[in-house]
């Protein structure tokens, strides 16, 4: 019993000692944010319509004022099914950090029983020291092993999945930013269409009144019958583009439809209200360049995959190091040899015990430990480079998309102008004709100028809108939507719940990081 009190004494010291160790050793780099290159203010700012004022980005969409484009966006939050997969591997990434925040607990506990009926040979060398060549044996206990976090392998690998559960959350903001874009720039398209096919079929009915004036004057000899299948020629290629369009219009319907989560089908429920092209505001704010390094969800999630990267170099140089275990064994064995009883097992004499500290190090591996610290290293390099170069492409998305809306402006001014004297040119030349004193080629080139300057006006009006979504999208705008909101939707939580236990990691109070950086404590409970 003496002997027993004093291992349990120094079982107790080396704990406390290991422990002590444990919380102030972490072999490996602590991660840092690199530097990267963020310009001052953005080129466009010098424009009016264009303000450096802090960018509300929450619900961008709502600029345009169009009520049906503000349903489509709730419907497609709240269907879109690869946000749903995004929101899954939030719940993965949460999960995963359970798993390595367990590692920082004994690694290995363990309840163990057998009964085994054992017969040596008569041959065995060993035969002559077991007093019966037949007997069962039997034994039931328990056994542990710990593995102390010496040098902060497992803290490191806490700090890897806590930011790749970081990372997860980014990426699902950032398919939210892009379906908010998707969804209305698909709108816009599909709103532009719907324009270009009227005008296709307002220039049509004008080009079966010119046929009909032309047939006329056919009939009465004023004019030959060149006249009258130029105009059938005209008229007929404006006819022939309208399937064309009805075709792209049916398609953008059908891309529409998958990002609200739905099966291709008629959307007319949906699209009643405002048909026309949502117009932009008059003036925008984007703020300032600094302000994406928190804003845009792909900044984040590629800081947060290096810093995952970061650790697990930690974690990969803590095997350079020779790693300190405690092993436990406390079992009741019993046999029926010389005279015992398996029904002995649970009598005091009959426990088992083995304890004790483990070193174990790896002290010959040839360089493969050394040379994995160096994978590590260089892929952490790897994502540092890229972090840079995501902040750069950034900046390049959100000065290509203002000078796009900004010049797509001054195109729509130009094209306003010259569809209205194209309009004007059809209307005298049309008249001229009915005159007498210009040809019919005179309508027919007024009559293609019109069309072309109409669905050119059409479609810049459409870019207009579509670059400014591009705008709101380079900016990172439309994820905050989902602040205070589950990612999952309750059917699919309510499902996975009955298929599995998933404790309380399905409440988003749990998988949801917290707001402030770095209020997570590294050192938790385990998630049982």
């Amino acid at each position: 019993m003496r002997r027993n009190a004093w291992l349990a004494v120094l079982c107790c010291a080396f704990f406390s000692d290991a422990f002590f160790i444990a919380g102030c050793t972490k072999v490996g780099p602590d991660f840092h944010r690199p530097e990267v290159v963020v310009v001052q203010d953005w080129k466009e700012t010098e424009n009016p319509s264009i303000k450096s004022a802090p960018a509300d980005s929450r619900d961008w969409w709502q600029a345009f004022n169009d009520p049906v484009l503000n349903r489509l966006i709730d419907r497609a939050y709240g269907q879109n099914l690869p946000l749903r997969i995004a929101g899954l591997r939030v719940l993965e990434a949460r999960a995963q950090l359970g798993i390595a925040v367990g590692e920082l607990y004994p690694q290995s506990q363990q309840a163990f029983g057998f009964l085994e009926y054992n017969r040596v040979s008569a041959s065995a060398s060993r035969a002559t020291f077991v007093p019966s060549q037949k007997f069962w044996q039997s034994e039931l206990g328990l056994s542990a092993s710990w593995e102390i976090d010496f040098w902060g392998k497992f803290r490191r690998a806490v700090e890897s999945a806590n930011a790749g559960w970081l990372a997860s959350v980014a990426d699902y903001d950032n398919v939210l930013v892009s379906l908010t874009a998707d969804v209305a720039s698909s709108y816009i398209v599909l709103r532009t269409i719907e324009k270009r096919i009227d005008i296709a079929r307002q220039n049509a009915e004008i080009q079966k009144e010119n046929l009909k004036i032309a047939e006329a004057r056919f009939r009465y000899g004023s004019v030959s019958e060149l006249d009258v299948e130029q105009a059938k020629t005209v008229l007929n290629s404006s006819l022939a583009s309208i399937p064309a369009l009805e075709t792209q219009l049916q398609q953008t319907k059908n891309a529409l439809s998958i990002l609200l989560g739905m099966a291709p089908h008629n959307l007319m429920n949906l699209l009643e209200g405002a048909s026309n092209i949502p117009a932009p505001p008059t003036e925008i704010a984007v703020g300032i360049p600094a302000e994406l390094l928190r804003r845009r969800p792909d900044i984040r999630a590629a800081e947060y995959r290096a810093e995952l990267q970061c650790a697990l170099i930690g974690v990969a140089k803590a095997d350079l190091y020779p790693a300190f275990s405690l092993t436990g064994v406390l079992g009741f064995l019993s046999s029926n040899v010389a005279g015992f009883h398996l029904g002995d097992m649970f009598q005091w004499d009959s426990r088992n015990i083995l304890a004790g500290p483990i070193v174990r190090w790896n002290i010959l591996n040839y360089g493969q430990i050394t040379n994995a610290v160096r994978v590590q290293d260089a892929r952490l390099q790897e994502l540092l480079v890229a972090y840079q170069n995501v902040v750069l492409q950034a900046q390049q998305e959100v000065e290509d998309a203002l000078v796009a809306f900004l010049k797509a402006q001054e195109r729509a001014d130009y094209l306003a102008r010259s569809a209205e004297a194209a309009r004007r040119s059809l209307e005298i030349a049309s008249f001229q004709y009915q005159e007498g004193t210009k040809d019919f080629t005179t309508v027919l080139t007024a009559q293609q100028a019109l069309l072309t300057e109409q669905d050119n006006l059409v479609s810049t009006l459409g870019d207009i809108s579509r670059n400014l979504v591009g705008v709101y999208r380079a900016l990172g705008g439309g994820w905050q939507i989902r602040e205070g909101k589950e990612l999952v939707p309750p059917e699919v939580i309510e499902a996975m719940a009955k298929r599995t236990n998933w404790g309380n990691l399905l409440a988003p109070a749990v998988y949801m990081p917290p707001a402030a950086e770095g209020s997570e404590s590294l050192l938790r409970p385990p998630d049982w």
